[in-house]
């Protein structure tokens, strides 16, 4: 990308905030003019860290470094990428606008392991040229490190860690871009009992931190609705016994709490065993590798999450085109440009240790292209938007806010 274009495009961390775009309002209103008002609303008139930093005018040591930190291979690399293509565009519009302060984006390859993230965290944690993590991008492995970025006083901004425990353990350098499962779980609870107006449901997880935890919210959501419950291995080939279990019940709805891979190998499943139920799953399953498992078992599932749909906010979406030709916005990376933006601000305000970008943390408050970001004692940003997308003729689309 030539550098005029990119320093244009430095700008969209102010001005995005004005576009009428699906993605740029985060509460419970679906209407383009609902949008368009709270987007002007939020989206004021001071001078900005970012806005000085799309002027230019930003000051660092060389070296100054973020970092992300998941999975980038593995059954939910895809995930992983997305979220390091947001921050990458963030850091590449900076640093084109910047000259005299170029950051460099570090990675840590996690495969979203809580086993392997540690000593990652450790590396981490050694480089004293990283001042922020975008990440950890999974609760499982959020909840193995966050203690020990804790410790370090190394802050993390989540783009995708939708676990509504991770809150509640004192650290004070956790920060979440999107709203948690304490949302997302009554918003799947909503959308079954109102959109689908299922009367039996049938629910299953993977066992894991994050999908455990949302199924588990949905249960205790739908009561006396759960017909069959089950839970599988997401490392196993089969999944018969689940299988086995709903086909007997014969629900009208299945929510599965766990990642794309396993859930595109249980609906193709289902499906072969002549599960008719509709299919329901949360964030983890929002990507194309699901339609990639399940082929055509994975027409009409709905799947739900915080997350906005980026690629429905033009302007974000020319810039991302432009920094990755061909491609459009995916899951979370417009979480991660958010995430990665606040960081670059507290950068450009001058913020050269951990302490300082902490600090700086605790007071940001500005428009991002998803909503606006601002956390709250416990590191929870504004906003408790949950979004439903159904996969229509091989696509994930979106379909709009859950009401």
């Amino acid at each position: 990308m030539k550098k005029t274009r990119l320093v244009r495009a430095a700008a969209l961390a102010v001005s995005l905030a004005f576009v009428a775009a699906a993605c740029g309002d985060d509460n419970d209103s679906g209407s383009t003019d609902d949008t368009t008002a709270a987007a002007e609303e939020t989206a004021t008139a001071d001078t900005t860290a970012a806005a000085e930093a799309a002027a230019g005018g930003a000051t660092c040591a060389e070296g100054t470094s973020i970092a992300f930190f998941g999975a980038l291979s593995g059954d939910a690399g895809n995930l992983g990428q997305n979220i390091k293509k947001g921050a990458e565009l963030a850091v590449a519009q900076f640093n084109a606008a910047n000259a005299g302060c170029q950051v460099t984006l570090k990675d840590f390859d996690s495969q979203g392991s809580p086993d392997q993230a540690p000593a990652l965290a450790t590396q981490a944690i050694e480089d004293a040229t990283i001042l922020g993590i975008v990440g950890p991008a999974f609760s499982g492995e959020s909840k193995a490190v966050n203690p020990l970025f804790d410790e370090a006083g190394l802050a993390i901004i989540t783009p995708s860690a939708t676990n509504e425990a991770l809150n509640d353990n004192g650290w004070k350098i956790f920060h979440r871009a999107l709203a948690g499962d304490d949302k997302q779980g009554p918003g799947i609870v909503a959308y079954i009992q109102n959109t689908l107006a299922a009367e039996t449901v049938g629910v299953i997880d993977d066992a894991s931190e994050y999908g455990k935890g949302l199924a588990d919210i949905v249960r205790e959501g739908l009561g006396d609705k759960v017909v069959a419950s089950d839970a599988i291995d997401p490392a196993a080939a089969d999944f018969s016994a689940a299988v086995s279990k709903m086909k007997e019940a014969a629900p009208a709805a299945i929510f599965y709490g766990g990642y794309y891979a396993e859930a595109g190998k249980l609906a193709k499943q289902l499906r072969d065993a002549g599960v008719e139920s509709t299919l329901v799953f949360g964030d983890g399953v929002k990507d194309v590798g699901y339609i990639e498992a399940a082929g055509p078992a994975a027409e009409g599932s709905i799947i739900t999450c915080t997350c906005a749909d980026g690629g429905s906010n033009a302007d974000f979406a020319a810039a991302y085109g432009k920094q990755f030709p061909g491609e459009t916005p995916q899951t979370y990376a417009a979480e991660a440009y958010d995430a990665a933006n606040a960081f670059l601000a507290a950068i450009a305000s001058g913020a050269a240790d951990r302490a300082a970008v902490l600090a700086f943390l605790g007071t940001y408050d500005a428009a991002g292209v998803t909503k606006q970001i601002k956390w709250d004692e416990t590191g929870e940003v504004a906003g408790n938007a949950v979004y439903s997308y159904k996969v229509e003729g091989g696509a994930i689309k979106v379909e709009g806010l859950i009401g």
